[in-house]
């Protein structure tokens, strides 16, 4: 996948003929950017090396359990792709970083995240059952199956986005890696091309399904309200109200970004656009490509409120290590009070 105007000039058009050049202001780029990607990705490894020790302890027993772990999989390499990012747009690293940088970290970055978009769909869709269907059995609720599914997208992504590393094929210099596109062949463009509208409509297909998944979720949430006002059944209502946090999650993180990707593609394939208008919507999409990488330190916020054996095992580690610190120093508790003989 990957940007192939990723570059310190705009007005890219995929190979069509353009405007002249529009040169940007790269300071932005380069060090506000930067700091705000280390941000993520100090605050991401911790939160989710934290998640992936918990899940190692959490048995495969449900969808959810499922979907959850193969999510983590995907926060964490999308994580570990961030310090590439951050040096290469900082202009810390050597060219022959960003020439990797453009044929394979960029590529599993954007990979990572539409595969964390069909997973959280796939969780909606999960809650979805639960709640409308709390004692139905569809096929698609079988851990099992939960594995295949989550199986079939990894490898189809993987197959999507394989030929943008292939096809980045030409000779790296310091000149060509400074336009990822430089680096690609003839169908190797056509092919990227190809994938960005695929991915537009993976993402408008899953947010469109979602809406339609929370509006009849809350419609019986809200009549569950009406049943349970007299009960005053205040953990019921509790319980299937967290649920909304899967698509408050994935509306902060990825739908700025593709509401600011449309024009933007438009600005780079459309010739004579205002280059102060090709600016903007540059800062806006690279603005909104660092609140898509923040779902990285989000995904652990539904772990934490929809995970209940998640939560259980983090505050079982938490209690272990309160108490052997407190039987290496059993004079911890006793050191902060008063002695009798002090006045």
């Amino acid at each position: 996948m990957g940007d192939p105007a990723n570059t310190s000039t705009v007005g890219y058009t995929g190979g069509a003929p353009s405007s002249p050049p529009c040169q940007r202001d790269t300071s932005v780029t380069r060090l506000l950017f930067p700091a705000l990607y280390t941000l993520i990705f100090l605050l991401g490894l911790t939160l989710n090396s934290l998640a992936c020790w918990a899940f190692c302890h959490i048995p495969s027993t449900s969808t959810f359990i499922v979907y959850l772990k193969n999510i983590l999989v995907s926060d964490l390499i999308m994580t570990l792709m961030l310090p590439l990012k951050i040096l290469t747009d900082s202009g810390l690293g050597p060219w022959q970083l960003k020439a990797f940088v453009c044929r394979f970290s960029a590529v599993v970055f954007y990979d990572t995240m539409y595969i964390s978009i069909v997973l959280l769909g796939l969780i909606a869709f999960d809650r979805f059952l639960k709640i409308v269907r709390p004692f139905g059995k569809f096929w698609v609720q079988n851990p099992t199956s939960a594995k295949i599914l989550t199986g079939l997208v990894w490898l189809f992504f993987l197959v999507l986005s394989l030929p943008n590393t292939i096809l980045s094929n030409k000779t790296a210099t310091p000149q060509s890696v400074r336009k990822c596109a430089s680096l690609k062949s003839y169908l190797g463009l056509k092919w990227h091309e190809a994938v960005s509208y695929i991915c537009q409509f993976i993402f408008w297909t899953v947010l469109i399904l979602m809406l339609l998944f929370y509006i009849i979720i809350t419609k019986k949430v809200y009549e569950s309200y009406i049943k349970t006002q007299k009960k005053d059944n205040k953990r019921e209502k509790r319980i299937k109200g967290k649920v909304f946090i899967i698509f408050t999650v994935f509306f902060l993180c990825f739908a700025p970004f593709h509401f600011s990707r449309v024009p933007y593609t438009l600005s780079q394939t459309t010739a004579h656009v205002d280059c102060a208008l090709q600016k903007q919507l540059f800062v806006a999409k690279e603005s909104t490509l660092w609140l898509a990488a923040t779902n990285v330190c989000m995904d652990p916020l539904i772990y934490m409120v929809l995970c209940k054996p998640f939560v259980e095992r983090v505050l079982c580690r938490r209690a272990k290590t309160r108490r052997r610190a407190f039987y290496r120093n059993p004079k911890t508790e006793l050191d902060t009070q008063v002695s009798p003989t002090e006045s």
